[in-house]
């Protein structure tokens, strides 16, 4: 079975072809000649070796012509065909597409290939490419070996249908340590994927450089025209998105996925809207409470609602993660910001001294001068900085704990909160998180809205409660449904809760009224004094609130069904979502 990489457009004319052209060249090049080589052949025939020079000079011509289309194919180093080359030969085979016949494309990438090039310099970083692909082209062209418990290349090919329909790979380097390979006619993603794997360990395979024994890594992305593509410059292009995101999540091979690539066309229109929706204010906040066992409200949580016109409610999990991604996360954070602390400034007019939550992206508190960003919210709407608490994530603890740290300090020195979000999904450091100055740990609702039913999640919850107070942390659970989950939850000692079963997240009217009707109460965080801690130059602007009686409390030993009636007496319009019934064990 032949596997010569290459094809086509990466060749000059070789062989007979090569022939062909080259008499072609000479004929339409000597075509002026030739009635004047007949004079000179009758009257003259000496001087017909001077007809040399001329048809010398045609050959000549197409030698220069050949090389130059060549190199215009092919990379200096590597000798191999370059992007230009690929994408050619991707565009032949798309046009020869027919019912059934599809396209594959593998797009490998060296992991820490830059460290090695800059700790060998790049003469050797250089001879290291070209022995790559010469391994690469010699595993497609005869088929890797696959070692012990590997599959090779060539397992591959024998394990599909004999009349599947295949053409001549080729193997082409796209620039620095990314490498390509077209198959055309393997259409299998998975199969793809099979034969990048074999790539993949082929190249691991020990390589001798200057006396040192390296052994490589790559990453490889998987594409497929027509299931993930339909051109030839969509193939390529999503191939690398596939690679790169394995190499973000270091699995070695991965498939395109539409889900993964932050340019498809819905997602640059839905960031267009997005950017659109923050100018016009359509992103709006909806407030989640989070309770006492004793009743008290001692804080509430920003979440972000947006209703895209026309195309209806967007989850918060895909425009969040769209905005982090495409760098819109500042500020979406900074409009989420002066809406909470706009907000809060309202509710201390109105007699209400509650604590409002939001979550920052770990690229926000990694951003210089976010404290002093923060700071200036505040002091615009003259809200003490205890008023505010900032959710961060685990995640904040793996890309840059010592200047999070520093960032989150600066911010604690101001007063403002601090709680660790989502605890238990992550990977947590315990080093790190004794480092770092939060206030509050919040257990993860897949673990809370499961300790009822699953052992397992209970233990993980009762651990976590445990680590937190050892540290002089509050607890709050996220995702109570039920009265037994929270009556489990008060026995474990939980400081706070916060679920459906207290109340849904709701807009701001909607959560003014139901403040109203609920008592509220000091944080169970341990703060700081605000205006002796924010900057000297915006403390003078600080002014001391006079706190209104707050308005009669339901005590929260009433039944479910009294609350309910009240809470209708005093025409609440909540949504229709389960009410909070807190509940003591007897």
């Amino acid at each position: 079975m032949d596997r010569t990489t290459g094809g086509a457009p990466t060749r000059p004319p070789q062989g007979v072809a090569g022939a062909v052209l080259l008499l072609g060249v000479l004929l339409a090049g000597a075509a002026p000649l030739i009635p004047l080589a007949v004079l000179v052949y009758r009257y003259e025939p000496e001087l017909l070796p001077l007809f040399a020079v001329p048809l010398a000079v045609l050959v000549a011509a197409w030698r220069i012509a050949r090389d130059r289309a060549r190199d215009q194919l092919t990379d200096p180093l590597t000798d191999l065909p370059n992007r230009q080359a690929l994408l050619l030969a991707a565009q032949e085979a798309i046009a020869e597409h027919e019912q059934g016949y599809s396209v594959g494309l593998i797009l490998l990438d060296l992991d820490r290939f830059r460290s090695l090039n800059d700790t060998l310099g790049h003469t050797a970083g250089d001879r290291l490419l070209v022995h790559i692909a010469r391994r690469l082209h010699r595993a497609l062209r005869s088929g890797a070996s696959g070692g012990a418990g590997r599959e090779s290349i060539d397992d591959v090919f024998a394990g599909m249908p004999r009349d599947y329909r295949r053409g001549r790979p080729m193997v082409a380097r796209m620039g620095g340590d990314e490498f390509a390979v077209l198959l055309p006619g393997v259409g299998c993603p998975n199969t793809l994927e099979r034969v990048a794997k074999a790539l993949i360990a082929e190249l691991a395979a020990p390589i001798r450089l200057d006396g040192l024994l390296l052994v490589l890594e790559a990453s490889a992305g998987v594409c497929v025209y027509p299931q993930h593509a339909q051109d030839a410059e969509s193939l390529l292009r999503r191939a690398d998105v596939a690679m790169g995101h394995a190499q973000r999540g270091c699995t070695s091979v991965e498939q395109y996925d539409e889900a993964q690539d932050a340019d498809t066309p819905y997602r640059i229109g839905l960031l267009g809207d997005l950017r659109r929706a923050l100018e016009t204010g359509e992103v709006q906040l909806h407030y989640q409470p989070k309770v006492a066992f004793d009743g008290r409200v001692v804080g509430l949580e920003a979440l972000l609602r947006w209703e895209r016109p026309g195309q209806g409610k967007v989850s918060p999990d895909e425009f969040v993660g769209l905005a982090e991604s495409s760098g819109l996360m500042p500020r979406l954070t900074d409009y989420v910001l002066e809406a909470a602390v706009g907000q809060l400034a309202s509710w201390r007019e109105q007699g209400l001294q509650v604590q409002v939550a939001v979550n920052v992206s770990p690229r926000d508190v990694l951003n210089p001068g976010f404290a002093q960003r923060v700071a200036g919210h505040l002091v615009r709407h003259q809200v003490p900085a205890h008023a505010l608490q900032l959710e961060i994530t685990e995640r904040l603890l793996l890309d840059d704990s010592r200047r999070a740290a520093d960032t989150l300090a600066e911010l604690r020195g101001y007063g403002v909160g601090m709680s660790l979000d989502d605890f238990g999904t992550g990977h947590s450091s315990l080093v790190r998180l004794r480092s770092l100055p939060v206030g509050e740990l919040k257990i993860d609702r897949s673990f809370v809205s499961r300790m009822v039913a699953d052992d397992h999640d209970a233990a993980v919850v009762r651990c976590s409660v445990e680590l937190a107070h050892s540290l002089g942390l509050t607890v709050v659970a996220e995702g109570v449904e039920d009265d037994e989950t929270w009556e489990r939850l008060h026995r474990m000692g939980v400081d706070a809760v916060q679920g459906w079963l207290v109340s849904a997240a709701l807009p701001a009217e909607q959560a003014t009224a139901w403040l109203r009707v609920h008592r509220t109460g000091a944080p169970p965080v341990e703060r700081l004094t605000a205006a002796a801690q924010l900057p000297p130059v915006i403390q003078p602007v600080i002014k001391p609130v006079i706190q209104p009686a707050l308005p009669p409390a339901i005590p929260p030993v009433l039944p479910p069904v009294v609350q309910a009636v009240q809470a209708a007496q005093m025409e609440i319009q909540a949504p229709s979502t389960p009410r909070w019934a807190p509940t003591s064990p007897q």
